[in-house]
């Protein structure tokens, strides 16, 4: 079984020639009424700074074409990774999280030493925003849609978080498999990394599951987050997770709708890529879509047949990108069977970064 990409990759959400022109961690998603919806992190400077907003675009063409991004979680506080869910027969969930203000004025700080032009201009912004304002919002952040993401509602707040957020189970719950947040982006240094929910449509939502560590072959416990869990049709759920000190991904199953899960157990080597997205095609194939950060930078999938027990990994979707700066990808499947892959990366060097899309085949 190969990947066979169809075309070249295509940007689909940027802000050329402005400066708030970043664009990164995007969720594609099929919607309840056929349209495809992409969440992204827009509107930025860098990879961090306090003007992210979790925007949404969408197309009814198949990815064709895109309406342009709108904002929906718009804090005063840098609203990054947008992650999509829908549920019932109109519900979407879109997902982000932020940091705090004293995080973004240390990773602003060497652009005031440098001199650089926008470091006053974020250090300026950071000034306005009152301890009362970000308190408010900070956390991992949703918002819920009652009509298929034409209008959203109140903001949210989440114990944990994940780039691409929870997932409808087949008994209709709403189970978000998360890292606990962290306002700083600090290390967890003991306790289990990784939590089940489930989420009520009011946004209530009730710990259920937890997932056990995870451990390199020298039994040093590892860093675990960014995980994103699936459901089968057969009912078993299954999570693939980045591990941070090797940049890789592990997996853990649960047959019990995320009550209990295994032992995590390791996919890919050290460098290996993350973070993942699980899809199942309607060939049976589950394709699990994640980044890959050595040379030449791109984006890879792993394959299984056999319903997660074994996978044939570093399947090339894209790559031969300029920069390490990329990854993120989700993808949809076409209405002829075919694939789509949305991710971030830099089109050429010193760009800034944009979300892509990538048509691809499982031959």
């Amino acid at each position: 079984m190969i990947i066979v990409p169809v075309g070249k990759p295509e940007i689909i959400m940027s802000n050329t020639g402005e400066k708030h022109n970043y664009f990164g961690w995007p969720t594609a998603k099929r919607l309840q009424d056929s349209r495809i919806a992409v969440a992204a992190s827009g509107f930025r400077l860098y990879h961090v700074c306090p003007f992210g907003k979790a925007v949404i675009a969408f197309s009814d063409d198949e990815g064709k074409s895109y309406t342009a991004p709108a904002a929906v979680i718009d804090t005063v506080l840098d609203d990054r990774d947008a992650g999509l869910c829908t549920f019932g027969e109109s519900g979407l969930i879109l997902t982000s999280f932020n940091n705090t203000v004293e995080f973004q004025r240390e990773c602003n700080q060497s652009n005031l030493e440098q001199g650089n032009e926008n470091g006053k201009y974020i250090a300026d912004y950071l000034d306005t925003v009152s301890p009362e304002e970000e308190k408010k919002v900070l956390g991992s952040t949703f918002k819920i849609s009652t009509d298929c993401g034409k209008s959203f509602g109140e903001l949210h707040v989440s114990p944990v978080t994940s780039p691409h957020g929870p997932i409808e189970l087949k008994n209709s719950e709403i189970l978000w498999v998360g890292a606990t947040f962290r306002c700083d982006d600090a290390f967890n240094k003991g306790e289990e990394m990784l939590f089940a929910y489930t989420v009520s449509p009011d946004g209530t939502m009730t710990k259920v599951g937890t997932i056990g560590k995870a451990y390199n072959e020298k039994g040093e416990m590892l860093h675990s987050n960014e995980p994103y869990a699936f459901q089968l049709s057969s009912g078993r759920i299954i999570c693939h997770f980045r591990t941070e000190q090797n940049f890789t991904l592990y997996q853990s199953i649960s047959d019990d709708n995320g009550r209990t899960w295994t032992e995590p157990e390791r996919l890919m080597p050290d460098n290996g890529g993350a973070p993942a997205h699980i899809i199942e095609h309607s060939s049976g194939v589950l394709i699990s879509a994640y980044g890959y950060r050595e040379q030449p930078y791109g984006i890879r999938a792993m394959l299984s047949t056999d319903g997660g027990e074994s996978w044939s990994t570093g399947h090339v979707i894209c790559d031969g990108f300029p920069s390490d700066d990329l990854g993120y990808p989700t993808t949809v499947e076409l209405s002829d069977g075919s694939l789509l892959t949305v991710f971030y990366a830099k089109t050429k060097k010193g760009a800034p970064c944009a979300i892509m899309q990538q048509r691809w085949e499982l031959k």
